[in-house]
């Protein structure tokens, strides 16, 4: 039975500041590892370093090379060194782009410590289902920021835009219209000047250790936990598909905990198996599904959004995503099958002094793990009677 006033307990044990690569963040691992340790489960621990080039000092050295480059070329400067300067910066961002495609891989600049949780269950069935796995997963880390989530992810969004507007009209004045250069120059100078704002606002804005992070995942930490206490009891399991509980470290760092758990996964079945990724969860739950959804995926997505414990969960798909990742993100870019659970109005408070435990509900997090567990047992159902 799903069990409300534990996962109140759980919320308030590791609602406390943990930033990836610090003591904190080693505490919260510690405290989920003897949870699981109480319940006589054998966790495996994965520990790895990473670097936090990728997530804090990449973006703002490319954005900024970026910004060099379409000043310079708006400003049409008539010198020697200006395709110097171009070639220089250009081949920066080229080398930067080749070298941060496997950020997990990185070892310049700063290099912490930290380490995944992963708890393996065995499902009830008696056939072959080693490779059919359901994956429960949600980070251990927290982190703050100067600017809030919602101000990135906007700067984000409008850099890349008046980029793009920037560009194109720089093309147009000169190559296809320069005979209204000024004119060009006058309606190219405000988006450039809101591509220049947005780059300010993106680098003047660091990583800090002040948030608690109640929603930020304490609210992903206590369901996994107990969706582990539900699934302990082998009359609870599943007959087609045995069970993964994952708790990863440094997502707040560009999900390195994943991206290094990620080569465990590689005997898994990516069409059979499902993934659920809690990630910032306060008072009202929003799935997100993925652009590829298959059948099996659908029917349990229907499921979800039809409960019948009075739970309203809204569907969000992302067709573009700019300034937000996670853990389910990664996985579904590796075409892996499953559902993203968050909250789209917790985004003002994340990553902040703000996100405190009030601002989350365990009733929502009771029910959502009570509908999650009801979906799969009613999916799992049907798929004895259609191999039957």
């Amino acid at each position: 039975m799903i069990d409300q006033n534990r996962i109140k307990k759980n919320l308030k044990i590791f609602s406390f500041p943990r930033l990836s690569g610090t003591h904190f963040e080693k505490k919260a691992f510690n405290l989920a590892f003897q949870e699981i340790k109480t319940l006589n489960l054998k966790p495996i621990t994965q520990n790895f370093n990473f670097s936090t080039f990728y997530s804090r000092v990449y973006p703002k050295v490319s954005l900024f090379l970026l910004f060099l480059i379409i000043l310079i070329l708006y400003l049409n400067i008539k010198a020697t060194i200006v395709p110097i300067i171009l070639l220089i910066a250009s081949g920066i961002l080229i080398t930067l782009f080749f070298y941060t495609r496997n950020p997990e891989t990185i070892n310049m600049g700063k290099v912490l410590p930290s380490q995944n949780l992963i708890v393996k269950m065995d499902g009830k069935g008696t056939i072959n289902n080693s490779q059919n796995i359901i994956m429960f997963c949600c980070h251990l880390d927290s982190k703050g920021q100067k600017i809030s989530i919602l101000a990135r992810i906007r700067a984000s969004r409008y850099y890349l835009f008046s980029f793009l507007i920037t560009f194109i009209i720089i093309l147009i004045k000169n190559f296809i219209l320069p005979q209204l250069n000024l004119l060009f120059y006058i309606i190219d100078f405000f988006p450039l000047i809101i591509n220049g704002i947005s780059m300010s606002l993106i680098i003047i804005n660091y990583t800090n250790n002040d948030s608690n992070g109640a929603i930020d995942n304490a609210s992903g930490i206590a369901c996994v936990l107990e969706l582990i206490h539900h699934y302990l009891s082998p009359d609870s399991r599943l007959k087609n598909f045995n069970f993964w509980f994952i708790f990863t470290g440094a997502e707040e760092c560009g999900t390195m905990g994943i991206r290094n758990f990620y080569k465990e996964l590689s005997f898994i079945n990516k069409e059979s198996s499902i993934i659920f990724n809690f990630d910032a969860i306060a008072k009202s739950i929003c799935l997100f599904p993925g652009k590829n959804v298959s059948e099996k995926i659908r029917d349990i997505y229907i499921q979800l959004l039809n409960n019948d414990v009075g739970l309203k969960i809204n569907s969000y798909y992302r067709k573009f995503h700019v300034g937000s990742h996670s853990d389910g993100y990664f996985l579904k870019k590796k075409n892996f099958q499953g559902f993203g659970i968050g909250d789209m109005e917790s985004y003002k408070y994340i990553h902040s002094t703000h996100d405190t435990i009030d601002k989350v509900d365990e009733k929502i997090l009771a029910k959502l793990c009570e509908i999650i567990t009801t979906s799969l047992k009613k999916y799992d159902t049907n798929l004895n009677i259609n191999n039957n």
